[in-house]
């Protein structure tokens, strides 16, 4: 998977970082660094894209 490339996230982990980068950007972050500490919160709370299998 190349660098950026968010193919590999849930529906889910994607509205997320929407969503913690709306507030970053709202805090006065740039856009861009908004959305690279958004995906580092997904990445750190989710352990990255899809996973298969059962429950936690």
């Amino acid at each position: 998977m190349s660098r950026g490339d968010k193919s590999s996230y849930t529906d889910k982990q994607k509205r997320k970082a929407e969503h913690i980068e709306e507030g970053y950007e709202n805090r006065g972050v740039s856009e861009k660094e908004a959305e690279r500490r958004a995906w580092a919160t997904v990445n750190k709370q989710d352990g990255g894209g899809k996973k298969g299998g059962g429950h936690k």
